[in-house]
């Protein structure tokens, strides 16, 4: 944490000045003393809910987690789970079949991901979700992963706001029809800041990662529905680390939600 203040010492006279500088010094002192434990919007801060305040809680998995045990997963108290299907235009998560059949078998409600590669007609990634994907109806909406790749070795592509936001909103547009349920964004931090926010696309759910604050400290007042707080978590049936996430509503939410209920019209209420 850091206290900035900018005082002309000669303002308000020596003494004045002393003074401004030795409550300046106790107040750094005692931050200090604190170990910043106070840190506006981190998670171990008291005015703001932790993860712990939420009662459904999930995860989310790929090809990295290796072989789960889907009845320990659920006797952890995990209540869901999304699972990567596939990325770009040809690649399927070579674990994908195998999480989306075991997790249903034990019991966890789940849902498939597609992760966007920007360097690739749209037409082709959602066709290719589409055929990988199961449509079932007790599955959770389709998720929509967007991120930045800077470091991507194959993709170069610059990012603009107004076109991404555009194809976006035909992606989601062809998986509801597909699906027939509305899709879910999942969200960085950097990505929603050079293209989600001020407003765009708030007429789809999404699912903010957030691992170090609360997401109103780095999303601003965008009503978030399910919150990745945590990138290496441990559970139960999983070896090696797991991304965890909480649901924003209750436990009769989410049990509306899972019945077919309007993700948006739940978190209104």
């Amino acid at each position: 944490m850091a206290i900035r203040m900018i005082v002309s010492p000669w303002k308000f006279g020596l003494r004045a000045a002393m003074g401004i500088i030795k409550f300046l010094a106790a107040t750094m002192a005692a931050i200090s003393l604190a170990g910043c434990a106070a840190t506006v919007g981190s998670l171990d801060a008291t005015d703001l809910p932790h993860p712990t305040d939420y009662s459904v809680h999930g995860i989310d998995v790929s090809k990295y987690q290796g072989k789960i045990d889907w009845d320990r997963v659920k006797s952890s108290g995990v209540r869901f789970a999304w699972i990567k299907a596939t990325e770009g235009g040809d690649h399927v998560d070579s674990r994908f079949f195998e999480n989306w059949e075991n997790a249903k078998a034990a019991g966890v409600k789940r849902g498939a991901y597609h992760f966007v590669y920007w360097c690739r007609p749209w037409q082709e990634e959602i066709a290719f979700f589409e055929r990988v994907a199961p449509v079932e109806p007790d599955a959770l909406p389709p998720v929509l992963d967007v991120e930045a790749t800077p470091t991507s070795k194959s993709c170069k592509r610059t990012l603009y706001r107004d076109e991404v936001v555009a194809q976006m909103r035909q992606m989601l547009a062809e998986m509801e029809r597909h699906f027939g349920k509305k899709p879910v964004i999942y969200t960085t931090v950097d990505f929603y800041a050079g293209i989600l926010q001020n407003h765009a696309l708030e007429d789809y759910p999404i699912w903010v990662r957030s691992t170090k604050y609360f997401p109103s400290i780095k999303y601003g007042n965008r009503r978030w529905h399910f919150w990745q707080y945590q990138s290496d978590g441990h559970i139960d049936g999983i070896e090696g680390k797991v991304d965890r996430n909480a649901f924003f509503g209750t436990a009769e939410q989410w049990q509306d939600f899972t019945r077919g209920r309007n993700l948006l019209e739940l978190a209104r209420n």
